[in-house]
Parts: C-alpha cells; sequence; structure tokens
C-alpha cells in the first residue's frame, strides 16, 4: 500500500537513506528539515506517516510531534520517532510523549521497514 510520509530529518544522508528505502517500499516522500517545514508541509498535504527526528533545528521532535498532532486531521497520524538518542531510558521517553514508535541510528533497515509497515497498517 503505498502512503504520503513525511521524513521530518536535518542530516542530508540520514534523509537520503530514508527516502531510498520508501521510495523502495513504494511510498511517496515529503521532506522537512526542521520541525517549522514540517508543519508547512503537513498543513499543505496530510501524510499518512510520520517519521521525526528528535534533534532538530529551530524546534526539537518532541514540539514538532505536538504541534503536528494538533493540526486538522492529523490527531490520528502515526508518528516514528528516528533518532540516535539511544541511552537507557531514551525509547520510554520517546513513548510517553506520544511517539507511536522508536526507532534508533544508525537505521537497521529491516527494523525500519517492518515499523513503516506495521505503523501504516494500524491507520484507522
Amino acid at each position: 500500500m503505498a502512503a504520503l510520509v513525511l521524513l521530518v530529518e536535518d542530516v542530508e544522508d540520514n534523509r537520503a537513506l530514508a527516502r531510498f528505502v520508501l521510495a523502495a517500499m513504494g511510498h511517496e516522500v515529503v521532506e522537512a528539515p526542521c520541525g517549522v517545514d514540517a508543519l508547512a508541509r503537513a498543513a499543505e498535504r496530510p501524510p499518512a506517516l510520520v517519521l521525526m527526528d528528535l534533534s532538530l533545528p529551530q524546534m526539537d521532535g518532541y514540539e514538532t510531534a505536538e504541534r503536528l498532532r494538533a493540526l486538522p486531521g492529523l490527531a490520528a497520524v502515526p508518528i516514528l520517532a528516528v533518532t540516535a538518542h539511544a541511552m537507557a531510558g531514551d525509547r520510554e521517553k520517546v513513548l510517553a510523549a506520544g511517539f507511536d514508535g522508536y526507532l534508533t541510528k544508525p537505521l537497521d533497515l529491516k527494523a525500519f521497514r517492518a515499523a513503516v509497515s506495521a505503523a501504516l497498517q494500524r491507520q484507522p
């Protein structure tokens, strides 16, 4: 099932890898290098899934996710954290903040594909 995926990542190499994998899965990718751009892009074209880095310029991933959820029609859109924050307790913090999933960098491509597919299948 092809879907529109909003990829929020400030590092071009990370965006390129995720973009390549998502495109190979048949998804359309809209990219945002920061939270401000993510909000604008989501308002223009609501995505079926958001992949969000946590360390972003201007507005971190936590605040961006909170603001995305407040946009009309986006409250139930799954948001997966894709982050280098991989210390003890980081996963729990991310999930407690309302993210629907947690993936660490560097990406395990098999886990990445599985998480994307699972999140899209949970769509209402």
